[in-house]
């Protein structure tokens, strides 16, 4: 894949959406174990724009479509993106908002992954600039919960 990966850099780099794709392919495919190390390391990249919101929900939609890294049991699935969307709800609270929506099965979960979902929410809760958007967001999934 390496190969292939660098190809298509090279040859659409200049081309949004087609890199949209080189972000989300990446960590989408990943072995679950390696697939959030592999979304830092985009995440490290120049090209990755986090305020440019279809980069980011190339890049942090990806891991949370890849169910068994964004609910891995060391819940380092929901640390990293939970890190991101904290990051993101000041400058893009709809698209946060949105991307919250990810935790929603939380609940279904073995109790170590409903401890470490419960605990990335709870830390979103608590910012204290958290936007109306996300807050109702997360007061909503958390309450799913019990």
């Amino acid at each position: 894949a390496g190969p292939a990966l660098a190809q298509m850099e090279a040859q659409f780099a200049d081309n949004r959406l087609v890199m949209d794709k080189f972000f989300t392919i990446q960590p989408m495919a990943a072995p679950p174990a390696r697939a959030v190390a592999i979304a830092r390391s985009l995440a490290a990249r120049p090209d990755f724009d986090w305020k440019n919101p279809n980069r980011f929900r190339a890049l942090i939609g990806a891991v949370t479509a890849n169910p068994a890294a964004f609910h891995a049991a060391d819940g380092s699935g929901y640390d990293f993106v939970a890190e991101w969307l904290m990051r993101l709800d000041p400058a893009n609270p709809q698209t946060a908002a949105r991307m919250l929506t990810a935790f929603e099965t939380w609940p279904r979960h073995d109790a170590g992954r409903r401890a470490a979902a419960r605990a990335a929410l709870e830390r979103i809760a608590a910012m204290p600039s958290l936007s109306i958007n996300s807050a109702e967001m997360v007061r909503r999934i958390l309450a799913a919960g019990g």
